[in-house]
């Protein structure tokens, strides 16, 4: 059975997309299983491919936050990273609010772009770093630090092994088996946990660990 991490390419512009395939065939790891170019292509791919990863264009017909909200909704376990060259808060808060696993600038380098695949099946969720910055401080003027540092010492011990399992890239599964509980139990504590900090999603979620967690040691 591969191990590889499979991916469908779903973008209007047949040439960038075909770079896009390329790139990541240069990847022994990689495997691009379907290609589109429209937001009913792409959930159509989705579904019937079942994909560890669906790499989708923001603007193509159709749209990507609509193709990423029906894929999250009908293909749970299907990560979703938007490419696109949009650096606008709107579009990326969108994105995040769609449950992509990642928001990726085009242009980006093929061998990061391989790298930022791969992570993502495995849990981890991405946000190009310029971008990274600019959402943490939006969440920041939305609260203030000292709000967020008391809404963190509001957490359970559970929901505290949860958040900082959570920033290191851990998947609900991950979270469970460390934790030695059910993967329903952990998404229980997940909604309430995002609740209670304030966030929306798990980008958001990790952004915000990474930051506080970090600043604590």
């Amino acid at each position: 059975m591969s191990t590889r991490t499979s991916v469908i390419v779903v973008d209007d512009h047949a040439i960038f997309r075909m770079g896009v395939v390329q790139a990541l065939a240069l990847s022994d790891e990689i495997r691009v299983v379907g290609e589109g170019s429209s937001a009913r292509e792409a959930v159509s791919l989705a579904e019937a491919l079942s994909p560890d990863v669906a790499l989708i264009d923001i603007s193509m017909p159709g749209g990507g936050i609509t193709a990423a909200t029906e894929i999250h909704q009908r293909c749970p376990t299907v990560k979703v990273l938007m490419l696109t060259v949009s650096e606008e808060d709107d579009d990326i808060l969108r994105a995040l609010d769609a449950g992509v696993a990642g928001y990726v600038l085009k242009g980006v380098p093929a061998p990061e772009l391989i790298t930022i695949v791969t992570t993502v099946k495995g849990g981890t969720s991405y946000i190009a770093p310029n971008l990274g910055l600019r959402l943490f401080n939006l969440m920041r003027e939305e609260s203030h630090p000292s709000t967020i540092a008391a809404k963190l010492n509001a957490l359970t011990p559970r929901q505290r092994s949860t958040f900082e399992l959570l920033s290191k890239g851990y998947s609900n599964r991950q979270i469970a088996q460390q934790l030695g509980v059910q993967i329903k139990t952990i998404k229980f504590h997940m909604s309430k946990l995002f609740e209670k900090i304030g966030v929306r999603n798990r980008v958001e979620a990790a952004l915000l660990a990474r930051e506080h967690l970090n600043r604590d040691k």
